[in-house]
């Protein structure tokens, strides 16, 4: 008898298990390599109400059913957690409801200390691959993995905020998509949705009214070209400015650029796999990528014009604010009487966009920020391989990007 108690308490006090609930049998399945273990609440012991809190709550009755969480492997034996759950009628509230337990969830069917165990892992390794360790179905363990994000989210301080850079990312395949915003002074990841249509804004609208921020807070957004965007920052916060991030006005003027090489590449092959030499800063251009340039940049090639008007244009980046707009107009001049076709377009879309391009100068903002964050969307990725719904996507996002600590609170 001494020996069975002895074991017992071992699982007790392994389980941590807390009064009055206790261990009072056990089964070891050893076919399933399962170890199921049942505990009970001590006769005459009385409850917290789930539902105001007040103490000292009498059983009124006990379900029939066991309830089963998942808990940790004890030895190499999964392991079962079973009870029958009682209700207590509150005498305060008057309400008989099923008693809250201190080693799980409603709902979870996962211990806390699995549920510790499963996160851990998950912020280091794909979703699939941490089903297939712990030997549970991927959806149960986004389950949880969406719940602590979300509780993250939910208590996120959002009050100061006033600068946004909002970006855009392909989620899957088939222009799927998920926007970004971010929290230019901290650097946070704030709201994530789905989509990159004007409908974003107004989305992230609704957020803000949920935290209870004024949409007249933000000052300012950076963000590419997309009319989506502008319309719907117009629309939505007509009293912010639009900073057009300087990495999107270059990658334009880089597309125009490639547009003349394709179009002169048919008459001069000598063009031909020079892309990148063009592309690429030439600071950044390997030994080979160098050797070519070398070759191409005194002939007089439509190529090499538009090379020197976007070297130009990146040039006024480092200029004072005092002449940006002087030069930003030398620089459409002569864009546009270069009768280079995709310049002149290039040139004649910028100029629409000239104020928020110019205001730079200003406010220094960028969408560098999210470019870098891009690297930790794209490990999100791949740790939500295998189950990538949007939701689950997004979570993963949130917790890659604000780098959270999702197991603070066991």
């Amino acid at each position: 008898m001494k020996n069975f108690e002895e074991e017992y308490n071992v699982f007790q006090a392994a389980l941590e298990i807390p009064e009055p609930w206790y261990v009072f049998h056990h089964e070891l399945a050893k076919e399933e390599k399962t170890l199921h273990i049942y505990l009970e609440y001590r006769k005459g012991a009385e409850f917290l109400c789930p539902n105001c809190g007040s103490p000292g709550c009498k059983v009124h009755d006990i379900q029939d059913q066991d309830r089963t969480w998942r808990h940790l492997d004890f030895w190499q034996y999964k392991t079962i957690l079973h009870a029958r759950m009682p209700r207590v009628k509150c005498e305060s509230c008057g309400k008989i409801l099923t008693v809250m337990i201190d080693w799980a969830r409603p709902g979870a069917g996962l211990s806390l200390l699995f549920e510790y165990h499963v996160l851990s892992l998950m912020v280091e390794m794909p979703v699939a691959a941490v089903a297939r360790k712990v030997g549970e179905h991927d959806t149960r363990l986004w389950r949880v993995f969406k719940h602590y994000v979300n509780k993250e989210v939910e208590n996120m301080d959002v009050s100061k905020i006033k600068n946004i850079a909002m970006d855009e990312t392909s989620r899957t395949k088939g222009h799927k998509y998920v926007t970004i915003f971010v929290d230019v002074d901290t650097k946070r990841a704030i709201f994530i949705t789905t989509g990159k249509g004007s409908d974003v804004l107004r989305e992230f609208c609704q957020f803000l009214d949920k935290k209870g921020v004024e949409r007249s807070q933000i000052k300012e957004f950076c963000c590419d070209m997309s009319p989506a965007f502008i319309s719907g920052i117009e629309e939505h916060f007509p009293e912010a400015q639009i900073t057009f991030d300087k990495f999107h006005v270059m990658k334009m003027v880089n597309e125009a650029l490639d547009n003349v090489r394709r179009q002169e590449q048919s008459t001069q092959p000598e063009l031909k796999n020079s892309r990148y030499v063009w592309l690429k800063n030439q600071e950044n251009l390997t030994e080979k990528q160098q050797k070519t340039y070398a070759k191409l940049k005194d002939l007089d090639l439509a190529t090499g014009r538009a090379y020197r008007m976007k070297l130009s244009l990146q040039t006024m980046f480092t200029k004072s604010a005092r002449i940006s707009e002087l030069y930003f107009e030398e620089w459409y001049n002569w864009a546009i009487r270069s009768q280079l076709e995709p310049m002149i377009k290039l040139a004649q879309s910028l100029k629409k966009r000239k104020d928020g391009i110019l205001r730079w100068f200003k406010t220094k903002l960028t969408n560098g920020l999210l470019e870098g964050l891009n690297s930790l969307v794209q490990a999100a990725k791949r740790k939500a391989r295998g189950y990538r719904t949007p939701d689950n996507f997004i979570a993963m996002i949130y917790a890659t990007v604000n780098k959270m600590d999702l197991v603070k609170e066991f």
